[in-house]
């Protein structure tokens, strides 16, 4: 019987099995963030262990609230940098140079096919697209990572996601993971690794694909992986050029990573997308999801762009596509948020950001801020959000706020429209 990606890098990484389902991993990449992670430093410090496994191997940011908005944030801002600095962690991101942690570390080349990487924040998922196991832990598995460099997974299954076809224009990976989930339900792939496979995924882009992984947790999933092809190769090639001769040897050593033929599946889910119209959600579940036509009318009182789903250059250039020479409704305040100071920098150089803020948008640093409700955008009881953010929970924005999650393209014809509408219409 052959392997899949996810039981190939399992069996890499390696360290013990301490039982017949329980497997200790080594890792490669042991992610850090300012809202769980000085909790496992104050426990560590109080147990006597402050240091760490490997001071190159962790990667720091500060990014759900950029600059911190009061004293708890600041403090808890304070313990990541100090300890950052007690330690030598040199991949340290601060105010400036920080970003929304699963755009930013991508970005910075820290993730590889085969790498193994957790970090105390569910939407680890996202790194799966470059051929990673990548998982969101608790606290101590966190702080055991940050001590000892491993981490105990069970033994995964996976759940083969085939989709075919072609995406129609007006439509993106925001709209095929909404589908995937409604169709799934958010228990649909539990503890298992989703695995995307098929034509549609060879021809997404690298921020796509991050797109699709980084909410496989909301239908249940360990991870979301794809399998590391040209498309990796050429988004890593900065960072990998020394380590190949060629772009070529590099997408043949990467095969190495791949899926067995013969490999077992626990489960299979196909999706013809050639059809696919935007999705929306409409409760305070992801797998409540709508097309886009079935919520035409809805009133929105705030539009927000960014976050770790939807925050990527790929994402703002579709936004504009639909802003480009628009105005907000006025009954409508937006904000956008690039998600990593580059795609902040490549967005003002093309234009963009000067197009949101001709039609009324707030521009802001990047964060996660909005994203669950901790600054810069936080509802008001009643309101209601038209967001590329990736969960809707009740109350997720702000107490007593509605949120709808969509793609890049249906909410920006929310902002100019006042309402939720079918951004295709912006597109002929």
């Amino acid at each position: 019987m052959g392997m899949t990606i996810a039981q190939k890098i399992f069996a890499a990484h390696t360290r013990d099995n301490p039982s017949a389902d329980n497997v200790v991993l080594d890792l490669d990449v042991v992610m850090c963030h300012e809202i769980t992670t000085p909790i496992a430093i104050n426990d560590l410090v109080a147990r006597g262990m402050d240091r760490v496994f490997d001071p190159d191997k962790i990667k720091v940011v500060i990014d759900h609230v950029t600059p911190s908005k009061d004293t708890k944030t600041a403090t808890q801002a304070k313990i990541l940098r100090d300890w950052a600095k007690r330690n030598g962690i040199k991949d340290f991101f601060d105010i400036g140079a920080n970003g929304v942690c699963h755009a930013l570390f991508p970005e910075k080349g820290f993730i590889r096919p085969g790498y193994t990487v957790i970090m105390g924040d569910s939407h680890t998922c996202t790194h799966g697209a470059f051929g990673a196991f990548a998982a969101g832990i608790g606290t101590t598995d966190l702080e055991v990572g940050i001590l000892k460099g491993v981490c105990s997974f069970r033994m995964p299954d996976s759940l083969l996601v085939n989709l075919t076809g072609s995406l129609p224009d007006g439509t993106s990976a925001k709209d095929v993971i909404l589908k995937i989930i409604k169709e799934l339900t958010v228990n649909g792939a539990t503890d298992l690794v989703m695995e995307f496979r098929g034509p549609v995924i060879d021809a997404m882009s690298m921020e796509s694909r991050m797109t699709l992984c980084n909410m496989a947790i909301e239908a249940g999933g360990t991870c979301g992986i794809c399998l590391p092809d040209r498309v990796t190769a050429e988004y890593l090639w900065p960072f990998i050029k020394d380590q190949y001769v060629t772009l070529d040897d590099a997408i043949a050593d990467f095969h190495k990573w791949h899926s067995d033929a013969d490999a077992h599946y626990l489960k299979e889910f196909k999706l013809d997308v050639s059809n696919l119209v935007p999705q929306v959600t409409f409760g305070f579940k992801p797998d409540e999801v709508k097309d886009v036509t079935e919520m035409e009318g809805t009133l929105v009182d705030q539009v927000y762009i960014g976050s770790c789903t939807n925050g990527r250059i790929e994402d703002l250039r579709q936004a504009a596509r639909i802003i480009n020479g628009r105005k907000l409704a006025d009954s409508v305040r937006g904000i956008l948020s690039p998600a990593t100071p580059a795609v902040y920098n490549q967005a003002l150089a093309e234009g963009i950001l000067q197009q949101f803020m001709a039609a009324g948008f707030c521009v802001t640093n990047p964060t996660c801020g909005a994203c669950l409700g901790m600054s810069n955008g936080v509802l008001a009881p009643d309101e209601v959000c038209a967001s590329t953010t990736n969960r809707n929970f009740n109350g997720r924005m702000g107490k007593g706020g509605m949120v709808h999650l969509m793609s890049p393209l249906s909410a920006a014809a929310a902002a100019v429209a006042g309402r939720i509408t079918d951004p295709r219409q912006y597109l002929k």
